[in-house]
């Protein structure tokens, strides 16, 4: 093939299809592979039935205080078809570091709270 524009730009686009070809395949191949096994406490956390009791550490690497607030974040998914939700469990330090970060993906719906945990 010639060293030409249109060549070099058929060649990267045979290269993205074939890429994509090979992720295709190994999602094909990961299919049947189970689950991996979930934290049973976070699963319950997850389905709304953590104890009371139960004290949750800031979500922060390397903090090991107890988390008094719960900061929360919707805004567009990348692709735009969707909403994602971020949730944070955080100490009070860290608390007052946070701000919204997505706010170039925000829409109508879009939410940024800082709620303290009871």
């Amino acid at each position: 093939m010639a060293d030409t524009k249109k060549g070099r730009d058929k060649q990267a686009h045979d290269a993205e299809n074939r890429q994509r070809e090979r992720e295709i395949e190994k999602s094909r191949e990961r299919a049947d592979e189970a689950e991996p096994p979930r934290d049973r406490q976070e699963e319950a956390r997850r389905e709304g039935n953590e104890p009371p009791d139960s004290p949750r550490t800031c979500h922060r690497r390397g903090c090991t205080e107890h988390a008094t607030f719960v900061v929360l974040e919707r805004y567009q998914e990348e692709t735009g078809h969707g909403a994602v939700e971020a949730e944070a469990f955080l100490c009070t330090e860290h608390t007052a570091e946070e701000s919204p970060t997505n706010l170039d993906k925000a829409y109508a719906d879009y939410v940024f709270r800082v709620e303290s945990i009871a």
